[in-house]
């Protein structure tokens, strides 16, 4: 059952690469960051978020299992949907 819930997560973000997405991810501990980027890439087990951060580009991976978790919450920016719930 679990996954087929992954299964369809990875479907629903993958329908979601080149987009405009706020990222809220908890890092333990009250230490909650949110980031604006672009979901640039899917993989087998990790998508990639490409955020500008301080005049520089970076790229964040997340599993797809932290989206599961709530984690992990993307929301697209163009259209106000919670990706992956």
């Amino acid at each position: 059952m679990q996954e087929n819930s992954l299964d369809k997560i990875k479907d629903e973000v993958k329908s979601f690469v080149g987009h405009r997405v706020s990222v809220r991810a908890n890092r333990g501990r009250r230490k909650d960051i949110e980031k604006e980027g672009v979901l640039e890439k899917t993989y087998k087990n990790v998508f990639i978020v490409r955020i500008k951060d301080h005049n520089q580009i970076r790229r964040l991976s997340y599993t797809y299992s932290d989206l599961l978790t709530d984690n992990v919450v993307v929301e697209s920016k163009d259209d106000g949907v919670k990706i992956g719930v």
